[in-house]
């Protein structure tokens, strides 16, 4: 397997041993293929970046760690090298490490090796527990900037936030489907990921507070640990369909949604409203079909510049307090939709 990197800078980027990617490169037997995919796509991942440096001059090599389904790790690539090669080109370099479902000791092994290899910035999507907020902690020590990206973790050693306002982001949501249901009544199925992201839980705080408050004769029902994956999500559905025959209408908060629709088809059930977040690519197609109603959708690429500019604020100005800095929330139909967005 032709390469021009060292065996320790693939091996950090697939997240493997060194004597395995050594095996994987020499062609040595007992190699799993998935074991072989990750190398072939460190490889790759490895090049695009010595590219990317090679034409515009880095300066900052920054790392984003995200445990998210891939439809929003491709969404938040894309935007991030979009802003990256139209923000004060020659500045950052970034190297991506994304898993749709991480373990928090796993994250926090990734983020302390990414401390001890040396980075000059974390951009950080985990879930809000005490083990992460302690390797930020220790990150923050070594003079490494860390910036959430659209779940924050508040009590943790972060510079910054870069993402939407989440709670009024649930407030939005509940409004939308409070007046769609409000003359005939019914019940909200809340889809969460995991109760363990902030931003997440304070999306359904937000919900619940408008729904209560506005549309007390609107029910909710919540499903959560799914991951945004289609068939944990799918089943969690349908068990819930299978469970309460009044649920008519989703507020998806964590994904999953082509799996959540064809729970409801299954079971030969109505759909009145559908709220999402997001416009990925599935998102995309589903409000095209107008299988979805309402996208509440918040622009990565303002996150990416927001993220940038903490860390190059830190960089250049150590002492100095980074500004909050939120990415506003547009409700997105099949008739506002933007192209190429």
């Amino acid at each position: 397997m032709a390469h021009l990197f060292l065996v320790k800078d693939i091996a950090f980027q697939a997240g493997l041993s060194t004597a395995t990617v050594d095996r994987v490169l020499n062609g040595r037997p007992g190699v799993r293929q998935q074991t072989e995919m990750r190398v072939q796509a460190a490889i790759a991942e490895l090049e695009k970046q010595k590219a990317g440096a090679v034409t515009s001059g880095r300066m900052l090599a920054i790392d984003i760690v995200m445990e998210t389904p891939q439809r929003f790790s491709d969404a938040v690539r894309a935007a991030f090298e979009a802003e990256m090669a139209a923000f004060l080109p020659g500045v950052f370099r970034c190297r991506f490490h994304f898993a749709e479902v991480m373990k928090p000791a796993e994250m926090v092994q990734l983020l302390d090796r990414i401390r001890l290899r040396g980075t000059h910035g974390i951009v950080l999507k985990a879930p809000d527990v005490a083990e992460v907020a302690a390797a930020v902690a220790r990150a923050d020590a070594a003079g490494i900037p860390v910036v959430t990206l659209v779940t924050d973790l508040p009590n943790s050693a972060r510079i910054a936030y870069a993402g939407a306002d989440n709670r009024a982001a649930g407030e939005t949501a509940a409004y939308l489907i409070g007046e769609v249901l409000a003359s005939g009544g019914g019940k909200v199925l809340v889809t969460l990921s995991s109760g363990r992201f902030r931003g997440e839980e304070e999306r359904e705080i937000g919900f619940r507070r408008i729904i209560r408050a506005r549309y007390p004769g609107i029910g909710i029902t919540e499903i959560s640990e799914g991951h945004g994956t289609d068939t944990a999500t799918g089943t969690l559905a349908a068990a819930a369909l299978a469970a309460d025959p009044t649920i008519n209408a989703v507020y998806s908060i964590g994904g999953g949604n082509r799996a959540v629709l064809a729970a409801f088809d299954a079971a030969k059930r109505p759909v009145h409203v559908f709220v999402a977040h997001d416009l990925d690519v599935d998102n995309r197609a589903l409000l095209a079909a107008r299988r979805i109603g309402f996208v509440l959708h918040h622009d990565l690429r303002t996150d990416a510049r927001s993220a940038f500019r903490a860390i190059m604020g830190r960089a250049t100005s150590p002492g100095r307090a980074v500004p909050a800095s939120l990415s506003s929330v547009e409700i997105v139909t099949p008739y506002n939709m933007p192209v190429g967005d």
